[in-house]
């Protein structure tokens, strides 16, 4: 099935997991509803690359990669209701215990380091450079472990973002969240092409009618 490009308008990966199901236009539509979905909406956060998910692919048994999608999604509500409850607010150390389910699953990780080529070298002051980075990999031993990466951009989000500045759409209609990084901190819609360009064109015919 063909499906939009998904929604990238929380200025968080976190939150762009959150609104990986969402009205773009007139029906909900959402971008992990199975296993493909999943892989897709995972390529397009650059949380997996192409290489890792056509392994998993070719080595998921019938239906397996379904089964992560729906765990997904139930990661994406539980943690929608821990977003919602906190927005608009600091968070405390009292919240960590409501975190545990994040903890338990970012346990269950298989990361190493690797050295590779560094694209462009690492300059040295001696005007020489060094050809090599460290980078972290992940070993894809299952399905599930598609679940982790996204567990880490959740624990991102709470280990970094002021929950004073994540917001909720005013758009009346609308479900996404955002990460307010404005100056002022006065954003107020998903996109301004979106629900903002809606929030205008409200006002101006509500004007115009009560010019008559």
């Amino acid at each position: 099935m063909d499906r939009l490009p998904a929604m990238f308008v929380g200025d968080a990966l976190g939150l762009d997991f959150l609104n990986s199901v969402a009205t773009p236009v007139d029906s909900p539509v959402d971008w992990i509803d199975d296993g493909e979905g999943l892989l897709g909406w995972l390529e397009q956060a650059r949380l997996v690359t192409a290489e890792a998910l056509a392994g998993v692919r070719s080595h998921a048994l019938p239906g397996e990669l379904d089964k992560v999608a729906d765990q997904a999604r139930h990661l994406r509500e539980w943690f929608r209701g821990f977003v919602r409850e906190h927005k608009g607010r600091p968070l405390s150390a009292m919240d960590l215990a409501q975190l545990e389910p994040l903890n338990r699953l970012l346990e269950r990780d298989a990361t190493f380091s690797r050295i590779s080529p560094s694209l462009a070298g690492k300059d040295m002051p001696a005007g020489g450079y060094i050809p090599f980075q460290l980078v972290t990999e992940r070993k894809w031993r299952t399905p599930e472990a598609l679940l982790l990466p996204i567990g880490e951009a959740l624990a991102r989000l709470v280990c970094t973002e002021d929950f004073s500045h994540v917001k909720a759409c005013e758009g009346p209609a609308c479900t996404l969240l955002f990460a307010d990084h404005t100056r002022g901190h006065r954003r107020r819609w998903c996109s301004m092409a979106a629900c903002g360009n809606r929030a205008k064109q409200a006002t101006h015919r509500h004007r115009h009618k009560g010019d008559h």
